[in-house]
């Protein structure tokens, strides 16, 4: 039973969490997909979902964007860009054999991490990425150079190099959970004293994991609205659920289930990284609280710049990158 029937009218209050939503690097990638359809026309292919959002990526395809699982479905000479996870190497060389017109649109906080990997690699560190084994950033990652993955859900199995003396450099997924991503470290830390920590989790991540504690301190249930697939959305329900509070990750009103607010009186609200305010608005208008009171720091005020080619389309288009959706 998923249903919003009897929900409105009861006596709640909806504690708003804040930060929330859009980050920077979702908002750097939606606008690139909107100015390289302004600049190229339509259609212009996207490898990957440009963000985890279902609402989100079916905006963009309603505009002329076509979503594709890997470089190899996009049509030789078209545009194409790459999602905000951020792409291996070897699909920047596939574009190149199918003389495709690439933009990129990786989060620059996971190019760091890129960047981070090239350059341990060329000093000779062995390099431990703790990650999701399958998530699209994680793939892009691992793409980079040579390096052990460790995923906390399988388990925190620290590598034996060879070289008992080995340095070793220690990335992150920019979307991990905050204490689990601790844990791990401090494992791969116990084995290796002297290894170089890169604590990758990025500003968005830790703000709405510690906005997301705030709500489970004083809600009696926290929603927590965004798409399953996306990794810092499963993150914030974990933190609830941390703290003993019942939590849900919905899409959207037509999601929730009225049973769940049988005696519940204080509602706490989340979103993901890559998740529309109208989606969250939708869900408070449902609830139809008695008041939406906000927890948390704050928004952020962070923006990155676009690519290049596409700063002279900004201009003419008045796109304004950094503004909440």
């Amino acid at each position: 039973m998923t249903t919003t029937e009897n929900v409105e009218g009861r006596s709640m209050d909806v504690y708003l969490a804040s930060p929330r939503g859009f980050c920077a690097g979702v908002v750097l990638a939606v606008d690139i997909v909107e100015l390289a359809l302004k600049k190229y026309g339509t259609p212009v292919y996207v490898k990957h979902q440009i963000v985890h959002n279902p609402i989100v990526v079916a905006e963009t395809e309603s505009k002329g964007a076509i979503t594709v699982d890997e470089v190899t479905d996009v049509p030789e000479g078209s545009v194409v860009v790459f999602s905000a996870h951020g792409s291996p190497p070897s699909d920047h060389e596939e574009a190149k054999r199918r003389n495709l017109t690439v933009i990129d649109a990786t989060c620059p906080l996971v190019t760091r991490v890129h960047n981070e990997a090239k350059k341990y690699a060329r000093e000779g560190k062995k390099i431990i990425l703790v990650g999701h084994r399958g998530h699209q950033e994680v793939i892009g990652s691992t793409g980079q150079t040579d390096m052990t993955l460790i995923d906390e859900r399988e388990g925190i199995d620290v590598p034996e190099f060879e070289e008992g003396d080995a340095e070793v450099a220690v990335l992150t997924q920019t979307t991990l959970s905050v204490r689990d991503t601790a844990a791990a470290i401090d494992k791969i830390t116990e084995r290796y004293p002297s290894a170089l920590v890169r604590n990758d989790i990025c500003y968005a991540t830790t703000n709405r994991q510690e906005a997301a504690s705030q709500l489970a301190e004083v809600a009696e249930m926290v929603l927590v609205i965004g798409a399953q697939n996306s990794s810092n959305c499963n993150r914030l329900k974990e933190v609830a659920e941390s703290y003993g509070v019942a939590s849900y990750l919905i899409n959207g009103p037509q999601e929730m289930d009225s049973r769940w607010f049988n005696g519940i009186t204080r509602v706490g609200i989340t979103s993901g990284a890559s998740t529309p305010e109208s989606s969250v608005a939708a869900v408070i208008k449902a609830i139809d609280p008695k008041n939406v009171i906000y927890v948390g720091q704050g928004d952020e005020n962070i923006t990155f710049r676009l690519p290049a080619e596409l700063q002279a389309t900004q201009k003419t288009a008045g796109i304004h990158t950094g503004t909440r959706r």
